[in-house]
């Protein structure tokens, strides 16, 4: 397993800034934020030029690009696909080939977006990309039991664990041990029960990082394990530190 950092966690900052902060904490993998209302990187930049998106990733030989959190924000399922293809290229020119989509909302129906994400899996896979969905609160992943249904029924789909998600999500009494078979990437930051406390400072939360890390290694698990502590305004502490305390606590179980 390899320890990665969010570029979004440093949203404050310009995307060359936050890369360098992001390579200054020793950090040599990248899982980068492509939101159309991130101020870093855009789905619609990426779509307008592959090639410039691709060198704005680049600061040096010690820190690339692992895997692509994607949000595209597009009002026909054309221009979606348009987007998603070019982003999918951009993976490929960076041989970062993990990309993860949010899942439709927790009142659609699942065989709708089976079929949404069937064609998605498939223009992914023509590119070389693993497509995943993560696991969040509002989504249809928000259960754990559908999660596994979509990778089931979507030939090539994998998950996105992000533990925080169940911990203090409306399923937060039940296990979500089922979904570590197909889970291709993980996001960590901690998190407690309470209200208000989707994130919270490492070790004051309830995530047990020892258990996750040996749960997925029981499934030979290699892949990333990303520091995405959210870059919150008036955050109650200092970002560069928590991301730190992470890195270092992943780094000490892996």
């Amino acid at each position: 397993m390899y320890v990665a950092c969010a570029t979004s966690s440093f949203e404050r900052y310009p995307l060359e800034r936050a890369l360098r902060g992001i390579a200054e904490l020793e950090f040599s993998k990248l899982d980068v934020s492509l939101h159309e209302q991130s101020p870093h990187l855009k789905p619609s930049q990426v779509a307008a030029d592959v090639t410039q998106a691709a060198q704005r990733l680049r600061i040096g030989p010690g820190l690339a690009p692992a895997a692509f959190d994607v949000h595209i924000d597009a009002p026909h399922e054309e221009e979606y696909h348009r987007q998603f293809k070019a982003i999918c290229r951009l993976a490929r020119i960076a041989t970062a080939p993990l990309l993860t989509l949010a899942a439709a909302s927790s009142g659609s129906g699942v065989d709708v977006e089976v079929k949404r994400l069937t064609k998605l899996a498939k223009l992914a896979e023509g590119e070389g990309a693993v497509l995943t969905v993560a696991t969040r609160t509002g989504t249809l992943t928000e259960s754990p039991e559908v999660a596994v249904e979509l990778c089931q029924r979507v030939p090539g789909l994998g998950l996105t664990l992000d533990p925080s998600h169940y911990i203090a999500g409306p399923h937060q009494d039940k296990s979500f041990d089922v979904v570590f078979p197909h889970v291709r990437h993980v996001r960590l930051r901690d998190t407690g029960r309470g209200p208000n406390q989707f994130q919270v400072r490492v070790g004051q939360g309830e995530v047990e990082y020892g258990r996750i890390v040996s749960q997925l290694s029981r499934y030979h698990y290699d892949r990333l394990l990303t520091v995405d502590i959210q870059d919150v305004p008036d955050a109650p502490f200092v970002m560069e530190a928590e991301v730190r305390k992470l890195k270092y606590l992943l780094e000490s179980l892996v």
